[in-house]
């Protein structure tokens, strides 16, 4: 019985191919002009590392922003749901999990069953997403993915006293003019992408263990950050923390086909 997941987001497409307990495929790659391009270009990737073919799929879930455009008979879940599904499958004791994204942040809550007890999303401001980052990294002339390297090179602590894109953005521009280094501007800016996200944690209500997913969790100066902030340890999952929002789509399609047979 294999199944698949798509999570076509904001910045990154990723679909994961499941095959009872078993990932076939889990593929992420950049968005497209339009999403359903995104979602038929990321599928057929994973199809072809899996070795199927579309008619091989007994089930499809999409999820993300552009998950009314994913091309396979599907239906749509919530991000929420299925990150939470995802993160659970990957780590039965889980019991809160954080989603960084590139346009939004969300902090759940689970109970030992994985329900969804609280949470909260951050979906109208780029502050504690993976969008504050670009924008940082840009004015720093470094890329993302250096970013949070910058951290562990940083010799002096300095501190952005807002977490607002645009004030942020000013700050960091006075900090260059001021001669700072960019790596001690660079520790500075994963922090307070930390502290942003601690605060949403907090008004869940950390419960461990804790883990991280979305494109923000590769940032390793924004998780060790968050990791002191909270007072606990970030959970490693064995997948691309990105492809976890794909997985529980598929696993909710592969619950949906047993739900089915046992009716």
């Amino acid at each position: 019985m294999i199944v698949a997941g798509c999570d076509v987001g904001s910045l990154t497409a990723k679909a994961v191919i499941l095959d009872g307990d078993r990932i076939l495929a889990a593929r992420i790659g950049r968005v497209k002009s339009k999403p359903e391009l995104s979602a038929r270009e990321v599928i057929a990737a994973a199809f072809q590392d899996a070795g199927i073919g579309e008619t091989d799929i007994a089930c499809c879930i999409g999820t993300g922003y552009g998950q009314k455009y994913i091309p396979l008979p599907s239906e749509a879940m919530s991000e929420i749901t299925c990150h939470a599904k995802g993160a659970k499958w990957l780590l039965p004791s889980v019991r809160t999990v954080i989603d960084i994204g590139g346009q939004d942040c969300k902090v759940m809550r689970l109970d030992a069953r994985g329900k969804i007890i609280k949470f909260t999303t951050n979906d109208k401001c780029a502050a504690g997403t993976g969008r504050f980052l670009e924008v940082m990294a840009k004015l720093l002339n470094v890329e993302l993915d250096e970013l949070g390297e910058l951290s562990g090179r940083a010799m002096k602590p300095l501190n952005l006293s807002s977490t607002c894109t645009v004030w942020a953005q000013a700050e960091v521009i006075q900090k260059i003019n001021q001669g700072e280094t960019i790596a001690d501007i660079g520790g500075a800016v994963n922090h307070a992408m930390a502290n942003r996200v601690m605060i949403m944690a907090n008004a869940v209500g950390i419960e461990k263990d804790v883990c991280i997913t979305g494109g923000v969790s590769k940032n390793v100066g924004v998780v060790k950050s968050l990791e002191r902030l909270l007072g606990i340890r970030v959970k490693k999952l064995r997948i691309d923390p990105q492809a976890v929002g794909a997985l529980g789509a598929a696993v909710f399609a592969r619950e949906k086909l047993e739900g089915r047979r046992r009716s």
